[in-house]
C-alpha cells in the first residue's frame, strides 16, 4: 500500500502496551511487529499476532514471504500450519508470494493485501532473495502491518544481526538491512551474547527480542509485548517505555 491514507487503528480492549517515542521516523510508514521467534505448532505468540491482526483490521488478508527456507514452497504441512493458524486469528485470506513469481504479480498481491509476514529461516537468504527481487523498495512505500519473525524481524532493521565462522568460531557480525527502521533487531536473544551485542550496539541500537517476546513500532512509537532489552552505545538495560 503506498502512502496515501493514514492506518486506522482499531480499539484493543485487552491489549495494551506502553509506548515510547523516538525520533527520526518516517513520516509516513507501516506498523511493525518484530517477533523474537515463535513455534507455530504450539501458538506461543498468539496474543502477539492477535493484537497485529487487529491492528490490520482484524480480518485482514495477509501475505506470507517464506523467503529464508527454500524448503517451505514445497513443504504443504508448514503452510497448512500456518493457513489453520491465522485463519483462527481471523484472517480472511492467507496467500504465499512464491520466489518465482513476477515483480508486478508481487505489487499487485503486495498492493492487495492488509498484513505482510516474513517467516524464519536464514536470514542472509531472505535478504538475498528480497533484495534480489526489489521487494526491499516495494515494502518502503507500505503503509499497512508488517509483522517479521525470528529472521523475518531480524532482515527488518538497517543492520541485520546474524551468525557467522570467523577463525572457527561463531561469532555475531552486522550486515545491512532492508532498511525499513532505523534500528537493529536480535531475535531469539539470549543473555549469553550480551558482550558482542554491546560492541555492535556502539553507534546503533540493538534490541534483543527473545522467543515469545515482540518489539512493535508505530510510526515511530515503541512498546512491547514481553520483556525486550536496548543495547546502545555498549551499554544494556531492559527496554522501558517513558509516558
Amino acid at each position: 500500500m503506498i502512502c496515501s491514507r493514514s492506518l486506522k487503528k482499531p480499539k484493543l480492549e485487552s491489549l495494551k502496551a506502553p509506548v515510547i517515542v523516538i525520533a527520526g521516523c518516517l513520516v509516513c510508514m507501516a506498523v511493525f511487529y518484530f517477533l523474537g521467534g515463535e513455534d507455530v505448532s504450539k501458538q506461543g505468540s498468539w496474543r502477539i499476532n492477535s493484537e497485529a491482526f487487529g491492528d490490520a483490521g482484524g480480518k485482514p488478508k495477509v501475505l506470507v514471504f517464506a523467503w529464508a527456507k527454500a524448503s517451505f514452497d514445497r513443504n504443504v504441512e508448514s503452510k497448512r500450519g500456518l493457513i489453520v493458524y491465522f485463519r483462527s486469528l481471523g484472517a480472511s485470506k492467507v496467500d504465499f508470494v512464491d520466489f518465482s513469481d513476477s515483480f508486478a504479480d508481487i505489487v499487485s498481491r503486495v498492493e492487495s493485501s492488509n498484513l505482510l509476514y516474513l517467516t524464519g529461516g536464514l536470514t542472509r537468504a531472505l535478504l538475498e532473495r528480497m533484495k534480489s527481487k526489489g521487494v526491499d523498495s516495494l515494502l518502503q512505500d507500505y503503509n499497512r502491518v508488517i509483522v517479521g519473525r525470528s529472521a523475518g524481524a531480524s532482515a527488518l532493521g538497517s543492520r541485520c544481526i546474524i551468525t557467522t565462522r570467523i577463525d572457527g568460531k561463531r561469532v555475531l557480525v552486522a550486515v545491512p538491512g532492508l532498511g525499513l527502521v532505523d534500528f537493529c533487531v536480535k531475535a531469539h536473544y539470549k543473555p549469553f551474547k550480551d558482550s558482542q551485542l554491546r560492541a555492535l550496539s556502539v553507534g546503533g541500537q540493538i534490541f534483543g527480542v527473545p522467543e515469545d517476546s515482540a518489539l512493535l513500532s508505530r510510526n515511530g512509537v515503541l512498546s512491547s509485548i514481553g520483556k525486550v532489552y536496548s543495547f546502545r552505545e555498549g551499554n544494556k538495560t531492559m527496554f522501558e517505555p517513558h509516558g
